[in-house]
């Protein structure tokens, strides 16, 4: 174990490259470890404020949706048009690649291989893994002076090394990518995304159709265990017409829906993206945040690496929630309120179909923000809440 980096990234998805893309180019030296065929499931939606945010081009999204549908418990549907802007789409096995990609070229040492666990001696911190390069995979170690933990929803940094780190939410979510059709129905458009409130399909999140050009994500999700999510999935195909579209491939896995109470142990050891539980509750969106969350937790480290003092790590999570923590504190409540009953839901959805709302939506996802720049759409809002809460308008 004669190397020595200055940080080990643990998990190559978009938190864990970008973490490592901004250290290496502080100038840091970093190896950047990832398990191979590692495609997480994902509706891929990306606002334009990440392609600003993080320097990534326009070339890597596959479409460009300007409306959503939502569909409610009894089957009304509400269409919501983007206005001046658009959602932008990416293939995560295409876009997670890319950004690895852009890492290594940058300086960051890329190896494949899965973490093991985190030992300690006088001489610092060292990494385990099984290497995944070995044809009988033989064990491997290298030391570090920080570690990141960007290994996903269940992660194993986290677990080993991060106090409270089981008090995470999770969704159960599966999707099937398929061929997309050739042409436009009443159930897809081509640049339009679907989401369904309907117990059905989801109890208590929502089901998707998102189009991704050439290949279009179906999917599901829920907390409840046990559910049919195939089956699920096999129904909203059916629904759609998309039954007889080639599938592609199938992919599950836990969606984190809570950010953890903690991200760091206060020595040597931060977490970043799914690993510390950013993607924005009610809506499941991840990339954006994970991204964000890869880019506090490198900028901690280099303060802690420079201070010698790891209470810096604690920057990570004190910088992200100052950000962001009010749009994940807001769409917790609503959906804690609104996914519960397939009344509420129907509600939901009719008080998506007004102006103020669908324009609010849009403008905090595209740019990342509360919008507070309409007090009177927030009170116009704000009132038609309160008569869909005491009922006074009718479900």
């Amino acid at each position: 174990m004669s190397e020595v980096f200055d940080v080990v990234v643990v998990g190559g998805g978009p938190a864990g490259a970008t973490a490592a893309n901004d250290l290496a180019l502080a100038g840091r030296r970093v190896l950047l470890l990832d398990r191979a065929g590692r495609v997480k499931p994902c509706g891929g939606a990306v606002p334009p404020q990440l392609l600003v945010d993080f320097n990534v081009p326009e070339s890597l999204l596959v479409n460009h949706v300007h409306a959503a549908r939502i569909v409610s418990p009894k089957g009304k549907h509400v269409d919501m048009p983007v206005e001046d802007g658009w959602v932008g789409m990416v293939d995560r096995d295409v876009f997670d690649e890319w950004l690895r990609e852009r890492a290594t070229q940058h300086g960051v040492e890329r190896r494949t291989g899965i973490f093991s666990h985190i030992t300690r001696d006088e001489t610092g911190t060292i990494v385990h893994y099984t290497d995944g390069r070995s044809r009988h995979g033989a064990t491997a170690s290298v030391r570090t002076r920080m570690v990141i933990g960007a290994d996903g929803a269940l992660s194993k940094v986290a677990k080993q090394e991060i106090p409270r780190a089981d008090e995470g939410k999770h969704v159960f979510a599966y999707h099937e990518i398929i061929a997309s059709p050739t042409s436009d129905t009443d159930s897809f458009v081509a640049d339009r995304c679907d989401v369904y409130y309907q117990a059905k399909v989801s109890p208590d999140f929502y089901a998707w159709v998102f189009p991704h050009g050439a290949t279009t994500s179906i999917g599901t999700g829920t907390f409840q265990q046990g559910f049919g999510m195939r089956e699920a999935v096999r129904e909203l195909r059916e629904r759609t017409g998309l039954a007889e579209c080639e599938t592609i491939r199938r992919e599950g896995a836990p969606i984190p829906l809570k950010p953890l109470p903690k991200w760091d142990n206060g020595r040597d050891v931060v977490l970043a993206g799914d690993a510390a539980g950013v993607v924005a509750p009610a809506s499941g969106e991840g990339i954006f945040y994970a991204m964000t969350g890869g880019r506090v937790a490198a900028d901690a480290v280099m303060e802690a690496l420079a201070s010698g003092d790891g209470r810096d790590l604690a920057l990570a999570r004190k910088r992200f929630m100052r950000a962001h923590g009010q749009v994940f504190w807001v769409l917790d409540i609503m959906q804690s309120f609104w996914y519960t009953t397939d009344r509420r839901r129907e509600s939901f959805v009719r008080i998506c179909d007004d102006v103020d709302v669908q324009r609010l939506t849009f403008q905090g996802y595209m740019h990342k923000r509360l919008v507070r720049g309409n007090p009177l759409a927030h009170a116009r809002i704000f009132f038609k809440n309160i008569g869909h809460l005491t009922g006074l308008v009718p479900a």
